[in-house]
């Protein structure tokens, strides 16, 4: 392709809304362009690009037996009502009426719907197992969206589901999709971690997270410093601290703090660190009120609180998490599985929507308003239970339990305790891993330092059960022809982030850096003057050497100065660049760059072909 025959907008300056690098780039080297705040236009180099991810997901997906299909993004609300999700993710959906006055949505993911086909097409264990995917555009309603295509309102995306007959077929499934991810994600040249992951809205109970490593994520992982262990932070078992001999009990002791309601303020007033403050939070379990006490430099964990209510997890502790697996790795996928069902006992109160409670409901629970919340007092007033029958629950995070003489608020405005205790002056309902991890706790694997880093999720495959299943009567006869649901996985690929991705941590001072597969072109050749015979004799000779042996090939042929050209050159990152100019037409040789290492060679021209041919 010739620069003067496509179009690429090159800009010399960072854009003033753009944040990340990835978006920075991607404007500045005429990959896509803004249209709205999270929609965007993909130019001729971006669409290349979108369509090299395309292709690698879908040979690996073909490769490891998946049928692709193609499903509506326009859908109907009544399977997402069966489900639950119409309410749940109802601040994302895209909705309206037709004509007609039908209620429409544009699809945000596609579950209800392919296993609405599957439970009208499979109806026998013969037909099973079978896994479909499709490479489908979503919408979801982003609030704020960001960072470019990292965080928008529209994106490309794809999504396969597994149908089997038992748990085993299920993990078979998981396994295909797992190892099909790493080779995707190898050919694209990420650079990335695979951790536990939280399934969140979308069940099920095991789950894992694909995550490149970027500044600009939003979400965010741990990782240990000596093994493989790495999860999502929300899942990353705290342990109990050590439980040495405690100091002796001190008298409680009311005090005034008048305006004071943060840790931060509190410890400054009394001049006690965080770590000997304890905070108690009012969290709401569907219409129950439970405390939750936290040390003062923790932060509450809702996603480990909503699974210990759920019965996810017992009252007692949390699982360990599961150990990560290195790129090309495998793993003891039948301990996994095994370990999660473990972890499934009897809820706390069988309640997993967990919201903080608003100051109102602080107060009415408490007595005082909100930053002034304690446990003392908490189940009982004058004797009397506040929450009629039994009093509040309070739940302890591990942590506290090794703290004494510790100050909490006292239930009324402008005033802390002093010297609180345990047993003494308040009782734990329950004692659990509630809050979130920090770098100071150990790896739960291997007991040496953790790493806290923000990622970019690129993948996510779960194992979903029979939750949608279930829910759209998607059955199948066994050989004894009684009827089971079928068993289902979740395997998703950002389609656009991948470049994202890739960009955030393949760039230099000077433009992106492409991998080799992804590249929108493979070689670049720069014409310092075309309007020179022997410089556009040379050029057009190399060009069609190399697309004859199926290179793709982008010829710089404008008529600008050479400072411009290599400065666009490295901005949007071909690998191999081929300069034709003076050298070319006094020794009729070109110069050959590597855009990645920068190293250069002076080769001639009879030998041009075959060392670029050597680099792509």
């Amino acid at each position: 392709m010739r620069w003067t025959k496509t179009l690429i907008p090159t800009l010399k300056e960072d854009p003033a809304d753009a944040e990340s690098v990835s978006h920075k780039l991607m404007l500045r080297a005429g990959l896509i362009r803004k249209l709205s705040a999270g929609i965007y236009i993909y130019l001729p180099l971006g669409q290349r690009v979108l369509n090299k991810v395309v292709n690698i997901i879908r040979s690996e997906m073909d490769r490891a037996g998946a049928l692709e299909v193609l499903l509506p993004a326009l859908q109907t609300p009544e399977l997402w009502e069966k489900t639950g999700r119409l309410k749940d993710m109802a601040d994302i959906i895209y909705q309206f009426k037709d004509k007609s006055g039908k209620p429409c949505m544009l699809g945000p993911t596609h579950e209800e719907i392919i296993t609405y086909l599957v439970a009208n097409e499979v109806s026998s264990y013969r037909q099973l197992p079978v896994t479909l995917y499709q490479i489908q555009t979503k919408f979801r309603d982003e609030l704020r969206p960001r960072f470019g295509i990292i965080r928008s309102k529209e994106f490309l995306m794809k999504d396969a589901y597994s149908f089997d007959a038992d748990e085993t077929g299920l993990n078979k499934s998981y396994q295909a999709m797992d190892q099909a991810y790493r080779r995707i994600f190898d050919r694209c040249g990420l650079n990335y971690k695979c951790i536990e992951g939280d399934s969140g809205a979308m069940g099920g109970h095991f789950s894992q997270e694909f995550m490149v490593p970027s500044p600009a994520g939003e979400d965010i992982f741990v990782t240990c410093s000596k093994c493989d262990y790495a999860a999502t932070l929300m899942l990353v078992k705290c342990q109990p601290a050590p439980t040495g001999a405690k100091a002796d009990k001190q008298p409680l002791k009311e005090v005034a703090t008048p305006g004071t309601t943060t840790i931060e303020a509190v410890g400054k007033l009394l001049n006690v660190s965080a770590q000997q403050m304890v905070k108690t939070m009012i969290c709401l379990a569907g219409e129950k009120p439970v405390a939750i006490l936290l040390r003062g430099d923790h932060e509450l964990n809702l996603s480990k609180l909503a699974k210990l209510y759920s019965g996810s997890l017992s009252g007692s502790e949390l699982l360990p998490g599961i150990v990560g697996c290195p790129k090309g790795g495998t793993a003891d996928w039948s301990f996994r599985m095994d370990h999660n069902r473990q972890a499934s006992t009897a809820a706390l109160l069988g309640e997993a929507n967990i919201t903080l409670a608003e100051p109102a409901l602080i107060e009415k629970v408490t007595g005082g308003p909100l930053g002034f919340s304690g446990p003392v007092g908490l189940q009982s007033r004058n004797g009397v239970p506040i929450i009629s029958g039994k009093g509040i629950t309070i739940i302890a995070d591990h942590a506290v339990m090794s703290m004494s003489n510790f100050v909490t608020g006292a239930n009324k405005k402008d005033a802390h305790l002093l010297n609180v205790n345990l047993d003494r002056d308040f009782k734990p309902t329950h004692v659990a891993d509630v809050r979130v991890v920090t770098e100071q706790d150990p790896c739960p694997v291997c007991q040496s330092p953790l790493k806290i880093n923000n990622g970019l999720e690129v993948g996510h495959i779960f194992q979903l059960g029979t939750k949608y299943s279930k829910a759209l009567e998607a059955m199948f006869l066994d050989e004894k022809g009684a009827r089971h649901p079928v068993i289902m996985g979740c395997y998703g690929i950002g389609v656009n982030r991948i470049i994202a991705a890739l960009i955030e941590n393949a760039y230099d001072d000077n433009g992106i850096i492409w991998s080799t597969e992804l590249a929108p072109y493979n070689v670049l050749i720069i014409s310092i003057n075309p309007a020179d015979k022997t410089i556009a004799a040379v050029s057009t000779e190399l060009y069609d050497q190399l697309t004859a042996k199926g290179i793709d090939v982008l010829w710089d042929d404008r008529d600008i100065s050479p400072g411009v050209k290599f400065k666009d050159a490295d901005l949007i990152g071909i690998p191999t660049i081929v300069t034709v100019g003076k050298g070319t037409i006094k020794d009729r040789t070109v110069d050959i760059k590597d855009r990645k290492t920068g190293r250069k060679q002076i080769v001639s021209f009879e030998k041009a072909t075959d060392v670029i041919m050597t680099n792509v």
